[in-house]
């Protein structure tokens, strides 16, 4: 370590971005000796659960463990990372996405939702190549509280089918959230997608060019932290104000959280677990922001986005 950096800081930037791993079911039993044990003769005392507690959080993507436990398992892992609240979904991933599939879908969140009032809220999901049933849909589950739209790859955000149903969205002043992809290149080629696979799936091109159609409706790019061609995909957005993006995914690639804010600014980025990931609050502590943009990442953003529709949270 070359002699100019500070040991100090060294060490608590170490610890954080090791977030993800420590804040793990088995890390969770460590008492804070432990964590430092390597460290008990320098003056160094870290309390990473500290850190991660102090900021209050709203987890704009997430999904419902419908299968894995129950949505027991969504709030035993908000309570542990102090997540006020979580915006579950659980759209059709597989198969025709028929009226009767993405009712199912959204009776599930519900039935979350009335478990645990206070924490979970849920965002519906609907086909919009059956737009009559989906517009029905979006009213039915207004109704039962839930605060947004959480859409799969049955059909690209830009396709005229969906004018409908952003139209509806303007209207209702909530955001629509789409599962999204941007390969990362080879050889000097950017891959866009791997069309075999999931063809229909949106991609930043597509979002950029729904936005410039809809300029006063709120789009959000789901999971830069999937692996996916972040850089890409917020150097693209950077023009367009109403194309926000979640820092959820599995991956915790260095800088991710920083190069987003330096293109898309402090505003337009939400905190999000997507399947409980806990390197998703790691990659927001070890980022070189300040306090405040930390505070909007985690809560003040999607508490923004909310508010125009009356659903924030206090």
């Amino acid at each position: 370590m070359s002699s100019n950096i500070n040991r100090r800081k060294f060490l608590a930037g170490t610890a954080l971005s090791a977030a993800g791993l420590l804040i793990s079911d088995q890390a969770g039993a460590l008492s804070h000796s432990e964590i430092n044990s390597e460290n008990e003769s320098s003056s160094v005392h870290f309390d990473l659960m500290r850190e991660v507690k102090k900021y209050r959080k709203l987890d704009s993507h997430v999904h419902a463990h419908l299968f894995d436990g129950g949505p027991e398992g969504n709030i035993a892992f908000a309570d542990r990372l102090g997540i006020d609240k979580m915006y579950i979904s659980r759209p059709v991933y597989d198969g025709d996405g028929t009226p009767k599939d993405f009712r199912l879908y959204n009776d599930l969140m519900y039935d979350c939702m009335k478990q645990f009032p206070d924490r979970l809220i849920g965002q519906f999901t609907v086909n919009v190549i059956h737009q009559k049933e989906s517009l029905e849909e979006i009213k039915r589950c207004i109704d039962l509280g839930m605060v947004g739209l959480k859409v799969y790859t049955q059909v690209k955000i830009n396709d005229p089918l969906f004018y409908p149903i952003i139209e509806k969205m303007t209207d209702l002043k909530m955001i629509i959230h789409m599962h999204a992809n941007c390969q990362l290149g080879v050889g000097g080629y950017r891959k866009k997608y791997d069309t075999g696979i999931r063809p229909q799936t949106s991609i930043p091109e597509d979002f950029v060019d729904i936005a410039l159609r809809y300029p006063e409706t709120m789009f959000q790019y789901a999971h830069i932290g999937m692996g996916s061609d972040w850089e890409y995909a917020c150097k693209m957005f950077a023009p367009y104000p109403n194309i926000y993006v979640d820092s959820s995914g599995s991956n915790n690639a260095e800088n991710m959280i920083d190069f987003a804010v330096s293109q898309l600014g402090e505003d337009r980025i939400f905190f999000g677990s997507d399947n409980c990931y806990y390197q998703s609050v790691g990659k927001i502590l070890a980022s070189r922001l300040n306090e405040t943009q930390k505070r909007k990442i985690f809560f003040d953003n999607y508490n923004a986005i909310l508010r125009k529709s009356g659903r924030h949270v206090d």
